[in-house]
């Protein structure tokens, strides 16, 4: 029985379509060979029509949770058993627990943006008022806990209309937060009252890292904080933020925060945050090399 202890692994990993490029594998094994647990975080593409069998999978192999990327973070909801209150009104799960048998579905994004704005940013969003650039499922997630943390006004500024005032009117309904909608035109300037800027859209990821939100950044002001959801120390967008003095906060805490939820809720253990965005940061500054061969 001993020798069956010593070689038997925990599973966890991260079901997408498509997955490879999928860093979470980065900072979970390098905070279970920081903490010498016997874990492996497997990265695994699963077509949209597999999600089912995949889902069954974590049950018939005993796996100890899963994480779920595109396109499968509303697909798994009618395969969960139970759904944590902040994700059901999300309408998405990226996290996965199972708990001898039973899968119960939690949403660690907007979770991980909130620990990364207050512990980095020295931020708490209670009274403050947010605009958000984009309604996607990123926004969404920001957005409902900011929200549920108590967020005054949140304002989504998004292209196209319908998506955005459908995020208002689903924060309004699900959240004591007041929030409103602005069209995002060319050069669209920044409520002076914004506390909070986001960028919860995918401008500036590769392989166009140079491109940055369409917004007036004079219309900026001083004291505001400005966040970017895309996984770099420094983008376009936020060098604008530190031109003018203004706090910048980079997607690496968020994207690390975001797996240290999942890692405790996994192992019952306190995730190594330090030895996390060390791991992630070493990443991409190799993928980053590579480009530039």
């Amino acid at each position: 029985m001993s020798m069956q202890k010593q070689y038997l692994e925990q599973l966890t990993g991260v079901f997408g379509y498509p997955a490879a490029e999928n860093p979470t594998v980065v900072i979970q094994q390098a905070a279970f060979k920081e903490l010498h647990l016997q874990w492996r975080y497997l990265t695994i593409e699963v077509k949209p029509g597999d999600l089912k069998e995949a889902m069954q999978a974590v049950r018939a192999l005993n796996m100890r949770g899963i994480n779920l990327t595109i396109p499968h973070k509303l697909a798994v909801l009618e395969h969960l058993d139970t759904i944590s209150d902040s994700a059901s009104i999300i309408g998405a799960v990226n996290t996965v627990v199972n708990k001898q048998g039973v899968l119960h579905g939690e949403n660690t994004d907007g979770k991980g943006f909130l620990r990364a704005l207050r512990e980095d940013g020295g931020v708490d969003p209670e009274g403050k008022s947010v605009l958000l650039l984009g309604a996607g499922g990123a926004a969404r997630a920001i957005a409902v806990e900011l929200a549920l943390a108590g967020a005054e006004q949140i304002t989504i500024m998004n292209r196209t209309a319908e998506r955005g005032k459908e995020l208002v009117s689903h924060i309004q309904k699900n959240t004591s937060s007041s929030a409103k909608f602005l069209p995002w035109k060319s050069g669209a300037a920044v409520p002076e009252e914004t506390d909070i800027l986001v960028n919860a859209t995918s401008i500036g990821l590769a392989p166009d890292i140079s491109a940055k939100p369409d917004i007036n950044y004079d219309s900026l002001c001083s004291g505001q904080t400005v966040c970017d959801i895309i996984p770099a120390a420094s983008t376009p967008f936020l060098e604008e933020a530190e031109s003018r003095g203004l706090t910048a906060l980079d997607g690496l805490g968020m994207l690390v925060y975001q797996g240290a939820i999942g890692f405790t809720l996994w192992t019952g253990l306190e995730a190594p945050v330090d030895v996390m965005l060390r791991a992630l940061t070493a990443e991409f500054s190799k993928k980053g090399a590579k480009k530039g061969e």
